[in-house]
């Protein structure tokens, strides 16, 4: 039994694709605690050229959608507002039925055209179960795919935010790119990046002027870092959260990468918050993109090239509750050892 779907072009990879993002529409994803800054960094984007024909979803926590009413005039294309509440609260069909909307009234001509959508979730969310609504809703994940995450950190409270917020913790940990806030009221910004380097090492940190940065950095494709000794394990300075790196020289048969993953999921499901990396698989000219949320593994995706010189495997790994990366590594160990014989 394969732990993944099959593709729709049959067998286990699906298309192979340049890159992850395909044909289907790419998803920024907006994350940061409560006041971090989200809904001036996304109307400064939507002022740009880059960000022009932009489609917004915004979830609000308050019973006024404040946030989607400031967008509005910025935007090109359409703001949705996803009710209110957390998405980690509320039932994520709502999410899935806001994208298929969005998706079907673009077809239909009853939306302006739009080529990608930035969402913006509470500063109450967990970015965790968005994830797993777009790896676990198959008609979602073949219309969209979610190019990166953005987690957005208030300069001047953001420290503060870390230590008492495990939300501001878990969005800076699960981001593929970290964007400092508010620099005008607290100009050094050393400890804070610091900080942020102990709970996310492999991610770029940009920092915002009044809500301004290049549009590149929202928009670049999101690709696991190369693998780096120096980056093998960086436990997190909190007891909740740690991030690591796990690097194979050899490639994988498919049988035993899927074998692995599935046992790791089904024993540690739960403390697995987000694995990411590229897989060199015998038998593939390009490496397949393996990403999971805790139980949850998408749809494998071989890509035709490499994005850099390095071909060996790197599963970039964020845990929680002890779950470390001897321990990984162990069970990884044993099931290519079975897998030799």
């Amino acid at each position: 039994m394969s732990v993944f779907p099959s593709g729709a072009a049959g067998g286990p990879f699906g298309r192979r694709q340049r890159t992850p993002r395909g044909a289907r529409v790419p998803v920024i994803l907006v994350t940061g605690f409560l006041g971090a800054g989200k809904t001036t960094l996304i109307r400064e984007f939507l002022g740009t050229e880059e960000g022009r024909d932009t489609a917004v979803v915004v979830n609000e926590f308050g019973e006024i959608g404040l946030d989607a009413a400031l967008l509005a005039p910025a935007a090109t294309g359409t703001v949705a507002l996803l009710g209110n509440g957390c998405l980690c609260c509320a039932i994520r069909s709502d999410l899935d039925t806001t994208f298929r909307t969005l998706f079907t009234d673009r077809a239909r001509g009853a939306v302006p055209p739009f080529r990608r959508v930035v969402l913006e979730t509470s500063g109450a969310d967990d970015p965790g179960p968005v994830l797993q609504t777009f790896l676990s809703e198959r008609a979602l994940g073949d219309a969209f795919h979610l190019q990166a995450i953005i987690a957005v950190v208030d300069a001047a409270t953001g420290l503060a935010n870390l230590e008492t917020a495990p939300e501001a913790r878990r969005q800076v940990a699960l981001a593929d790119r970290i964007l400092i806030s508010k620099t005008d009221l607290a100009p050094d910004v050393a400890t804070l990046m610091a900080r942020l380097r102990t709970l996310d090492p492999h991610a770029p940190i940009g920092v915002a002027a009044q809500g301004r940065i290049d549009p590149e950095f929202l928009l670049a494709e999101t690709t696991p870092p190369p693998a780096s000794p120096l980056m093998a394990d960086a436990p997190a300075h909190v007891p909740d959260l740690a991030t690591f790196t796990l690097t194979f020289e050899r490639p994988f048969a498919w049988r035993t990468l899927t074998a692995a993953l599935g046992l790791l999921t089904e024993l540690r499901g739960p403390d697995l918050l987000r694995v990411k990396g590229l897989a060199a698989v015998a038998g593939c000219t390009g490496p397949v993109v393996v990403h999971a949320v805790q139980h949850i593994l998408h749809r494998p995706l071989e890509l035709e090239v490499w994005p850099d010189a390095d071909r060996r495997s790197r599963l970039v790994c964020i845990t929680r509750n002890g779950l470390a990366r001897g321990q990984v590594a162990a069970l990884f160990d044993a099931v290519l050892g079975l897998g030799a014989g």
